[in-house]
């Protein structure tokens, strides 16, 4: 299936215990374009665990891919099944989470090692669903310092059908580096990333790792598809505003109509008993760099995990703010 480009000229990556449900929705405030992707989730938890709820999701969200873990091609298909039933709109194999843990499930980076099984896990997925199957990978594991090793990778994905890879510019190591490590130690290697892209044109590649600014976005989308943002994103999340609007000419939102406009989500879902503090701890970074940002993230820090918290300690918080600006 052909796709147009535009639908991953930017996304925010998936990120362990960061981009749940409530992330997402907050991120869609800021960008209504970015392509957002849960956590990873395993293909072992919805098959076999039956854990389904994982797959909870707002229509709000869209477009939103569900990241799966796993290497097996028969449990990775109907796990992509349960994901398109839910209404996702891409399915992402996660080939470059390197924890020990993950190692252990014989899944993430360490999968690299061994293109041709993910590829028949591709093969799997694109049968048994309509939506794409994409791969996000690194640039290498271990002892992988030459091109080849990615290059192999690529072609095999390519066989597989995969229309789109997201590359992760480091390479990972599956011992001796923590997950924190692996995504700072490793030297960022972007030339590889568009060697790549020379190389397959075909293939529409979207890079990850250590983008921070709307310069360096635009930067490299001169040269690749797309701009997958990482940390910055959950961090300073008014980038994601700030990268609309350069690329898509839309006007800047202001920080506090952002807030304002998480009130009813706020509301609903405290409502079915969420706690203030599941949702408030990904708006903390939203005046990052602006005055009164200190006491904006003291006054939720101390307040959401108190019983009763409600939108009233957001307004709390943000009214310095909004004083400051």
């Amino acid at each position: 299936m052909a796709l147009p480009v535009d639908d991953w000229r930017i996304s925010v990556a998936p990120m362990m215990d960061w981009t749940d449900r409530h992330c997402r929705y907050f991120h869609r405030l800021l960008s209504p374009r970015a392509r957002l992707y849960t956590e990873m989730v395993t293909s072992a938890a919805l098959v076999r665990g039956k854990q389904l709820r994982l797959l909870e999701h707002s229509q709000q969200e869209h477009p939103l891919a569900l990241q799966l873990g796993g290497s097996d091609p028969h449990e990775l298909a109907q796990a992509a099944r349960f994901g398109a039933e839910a209404g996702y709109d891409e399915i992402n194999l996660n080939v470059g989470c390197p924890s020990d843990r993950v190692q252990s499930g014989r899944f993430g980076a360490c999968l690299m090692l061994e293109p041709a099984l993910v590829g028949d896990c591709v093969k799997a997925m694109r049968d048994a669903v309509s939506i794409p199957v994409t791969v996000k990978c690194r640039i290498g594991v271990d002892d992988q310092d030459d091109y080849a090793g990615l290059q192999h990778f690529t072609e095999t994905m390519l066989e597989a059908g995969v229309e789109v890879l997201a590359v992760h510019a480091r390479k990972a190591w599956l011992k001796g580096l923590s997950p924190k490590e692996n995504r700072e130690i490793p030297p960022l290697d972007y030339e590889r990333v568009y060697r790549l892209k020379r190389e397959f044109p075909q293939l529409m590649v979207v890079i990850n790792g250590g983008i921070t600014t709307v310069e360096q976005v635009q930067a490299h989308l001169a040269r690749l598809d797309g701009v997958m943002l990482g940390r910055a994103a959950y961090h300073d999340p008014y980038l994601l505003a700030q990268v609309e609007a350069a690329l898509y000419g839309e006007p800047l939102p202001q920080r506090d109509d952002v807030l304002r406009h998480m009130r009813p989500y706020v509301e609903a879902e405290l409502a079915r008993g969420t706690a203030l503090k599941h949702i408030s701890r990904h708006l903390l970074g939203l005046y990052q760099g602006e005055p009164g940002a200190r006491a904006f993230r003291r006054t939720i820090s101390e307040g959401a995990h108190l019983p009763g918290a409600g939108f009233a300690l957001l307004e709390q918080a943000f009214a310095p703010c909004s004083v400051a600006a």
